[in-house]
């Protein structure tokens, strides 16, 4: 008995150490994010583009790790793994293209607003004859 009792003992400490890796990692990737927005917000970068694609792309490696570490997927099967991935692509592209043609169309009523001169350039629309 004490020997399953110590080999269970080394796999909780494992899985404690695991778990306190996962933590130090994803602390240190939110300081260095939480660091550049404060820098960015005294120093006034001028290509906001460049720090957002940064900020998008380290939130993808901190939901990448929670989701291997905490939902053990890193040791599953790869079928699973595609399971998972695939349908959580095609939703990410989707709130993609559903802001952009949400964008789109403000950006349209922005422009075909009465009183604007895209508006008066703009065709009247013509009923049709029959």
């Amino acid at each position: 008995m004490a020997h399953s009792h110590s080999a269970t003992g080394e796999k909780d400490n494992s899985a404690v150490k695991a778990i306190w890796r996962t933590f130090w990692i994803l602390l240190g990737i939110t300081v260095v994010e939480v660091g550049m927005a404060f820098l960015h917000l005294y120093t006034h970068w001028p290509d906001k583009l460049w720090l957002n694609a940064l900020f998008i792309l380290l939130t993808f490696f901190k939901a990448f790790y929670i989701v291997a570490e905490f939902m053990h997927l890193r040791h599953e099967v790869k079928n699973l793994i595609m399971t998972i991935l695939f349908p959580l692509t095609l939703f990410v592209w989707f709130i993609i293209a559903f802001l952009a043609d949400g964008d789109s169309w403000k950006n349209m009523r922005r422009d075909l607003a009465p009183g604007t001169p895209a508006a008066k350039e703009a065709p009247a629309q013509q009923p049709a004859h029959h």
